[in-house]
């Protein structure tokens, strides 16, 4: 399970020691050196910040904080380029989700348990704009997310060139297109890329993608849940390969 640490000095060292951290909450409106400097490094990092009231921090530890808290991820998140050659070295037709800025812990969770489940080989995810990987997304997962690798990346844009530089054709997730799910050939090696919950997929990653594709929906709601739709993607990719 990921663990709370506080403090200016614990949290310096855990950043210099290269220690997962999944999100630092500040205190709000504090002006200390320590807490300055302790900002730049989070955010030369990369790492989620939340500027919140000193009393969300009493809340969330008993000692004395100094105006600072941070989230250790439950899991070390994995290098995309080592992770992409070690799997292509034992599979040839793997399959790979992306999320794009997935924000809701539970949809997270929920898709890692169908990604591993079905077999998928890594999920991608950028470094700022997901969910937190932390104990509700492990909950959620039903204890999948260790059992696969997920990768974080700057931007998902550098996966996608990443990717095709190994081939991989790239499928994003559009409801506003005009091709089914089942017209797309999941036989070859293959990127899913799944939207946020709000926004979608984004227009530059829609633009790089090779295919664009979407769940029939017959009824009258006009959208499925992610994770669902994200699972339903990923079983056709499962009885493409096993028909």
């Amino acid at each position: 399970m990921s663990a709370t640490i506080f403090g200016i000095h614990s949290i310096e060292e855990a950043l210099s020691s290269g220690q997962e951290i999944g999100k630092i909450f500040f205190q709000r409106g504090l002006e200390n050196p320590g807490i300055s400097k302790l900002i730049a490094k989070a955010h030369q990092a990369n790492i989620p910040t939340s500027f919140v009231p000193f009393q969300k921090l009493n809340h969330m530890v008993s000692g004395n904080h100094q105006g600072v808290v941070a989230k250790i991820s439950p899991i070390k998140t994995q290098d995309l380029a080592k992770v992409i050659e070690e799997i292509f070295e034992k599979n040839p037709n793997p399959i790979f989700v992306l999320l794009d800025e997935i924000s809701d812990v539970r949809n997270f969770g929920a898709i890692v348990r169908s990604a591993e489940c079905s077999g998928a080989d890594a999920i991608i995810i950028p470094k700022q704009g997901s969910a937190a990987i932390n104990e509700q997304a492990v909950k959620t997962s039903a204890g999948a997310i260790f059992n696969i690798p997920i990768c974080k990346t700057d931007h998902l844009k550098d996966a996608v060139f990443y990717l095709k530089s190994y081939n991989v054709q790239i499928v994003a997730a559009s409801e506003k297109s005009s091709s089914s799910l089942y017209e797309v050939d999941f036989k070859k090696p293959t990127a899913i890329i799944m939207g946020s919950e709000g926004k979608g997929v984004s227009k530059a990653l829609l633009k790089m993608s090779d295919v664009q594709a979407k769940l029939p929906l017959l009824g009258k709601t006009d959208s499925l849940n992610v994770s669902v739709a994200c699972a339903l993607f990923l079983y056709e990719a499962v009885r493409q390969k096993t028909v």
